[in-house]
């Protein structure tokens, strides 16, 4: 089924789901606005990861869903809320049960999700993916192709104000970081422990570029804390504490040069355009790296890979070759060729 032509006046998308994710949804944003400059557009996500998309001029309204929340009566509240905005579009670009249901909820017109696993039922319209190899920008894409708007940005977006990069920059010098050099970010924690390069070598890395005159920064949630602790123990780096998401990216936005795990911060880095070099292991880079240089993927083929686990099956043998074999110097390396050029 599709909707060519129509004209939509509320419009709500949502990715429910993570920080990476929501970052790559902008280019979306931006087209979906372009195409009908008119509407009134919201977006509902993770309160946490959605605060990302403050400031953007192309979105009127935040949404946040508090997913700390168990209490039904807030699930029912929220089903209210989004049934009084009267939304005529909905897309969600998640489509797990929860994001499938509050799509429902709204009762818009035309309501366009993923066909999977029987919810493609709450959906007016349902995208069945065709199985070829795409990035998450492409694959969100195909939710816009049955109204007939055509992908136009393909540049992730973070818009912090200048209150917000300069506050950054207070902390960076209040955290006793030299910004009178070059800064580089490393982010050695994440969610997933497969998806972490050894602590040891981030520290490694720390110690050289100290050596080559730049200034190292050290960031991590609230999860890490014993990576990070390992690091700026080992390696004169400076973390900069436990910062919100909006901080972070005001933070990477001084930094001529980020280093990150296949996680949420290594796409906030590329959205304020920061040069990038993602670690990957069992991720896949060509749907989760959909960037073009400076940004940079370093990743080791191995033949278990990608393996898409969460958890590496061989890490009872101290066995994560996808990650052990990449170096140092070659990360090293890398991030010189972005701070020399």
């Amino acid at each position: 089924m599709e909707e060519k032509g129509l004209v939509f006046q509320r419009i709500l998308l949502s990715r429910m789901k993570f920080i990476g994710d929501v970052v790559l949804t902008t280019p979306l944003i931006h087209t979906l606005r372009d195409a009908f400059p008119q509407a009134y557009l919201a977006y509902l996500g993770d309160k946490h990861a959605v605060s990302l998309l403050e400031h953007n001029p192309y979105v009127d309204e935040i949404i946040p869903f508090d997913f700390s929340q168990r209490d039904v009566l807030y699930s029912f509240r929220m089903f209210a809320s989004l049934y009084a905005k009267k939304f005529d579009l909905a897309i969600d670009l998640f489509s797990n049960p929860r994001s499938a249901l509050l799509t429902f909820a709204t009762q818009a017109r035309v309501r366009i999700g993923a066909n999977a696993k029987g919810r493609g039922k709450l959906y007016t319209i349902r995208i069945q993916d065709d199985g070829k190899p795409k990035t998450a920008i492409e694959y969100h894409y195909q939710s816009l192709k049955p109204i007939g708007v055509e992908p136009k940005y393909w540049r992730t977006e973070i818009f912090l104000t200048d209150s917000e990069r300069e506050a950054a920059f207070a902390l960076l010098r209040s955290s006793g970081v030299d910004t009178s050099k070059k800064i580089v970010s490393l982010h050695p924690g994440g969610t997933w422990p497969a998806k972490l390069w050894q602590k040891e070598k981030f520290a490694a890395l720390a110690q050289k570029l100290y050596h080559e005159g730049y200034s190292v920064v050290v960031t991590g949630g609230i999860h890490d804390t014993q990576i990070v602790e390992f690091v700026c123990s080992h390696a004169p780096a400076r973390f900069v504490g436990l910062q919100s998401v909006r901080t972070i990216a005001a933070i990477h936005s001084h930094c001529s040069a980020a280093v990150s795990n296949d996680c949420g911060i290594m796409h906030i880095s590329v959205a304020v355009g920061t040069p990038t070099i993602g670690i990957f292991g069992p991720g896949q880079e060509h749907i989760w790296f959909p960037y073009a240089s400076p940004h940079v993927a370093l990743r080791k083929h191995v033949p278990c890979n990608p393996c898409h686990l969460n958890v590496c099956n061989r890490i009872g043998n101290d066995y994560m070759e996808c990650m052990n074999l990449l170096s140092v110097d070659e990360v090293f390396q890398t991030v010189m060729e972005r701070l020399t050029s």
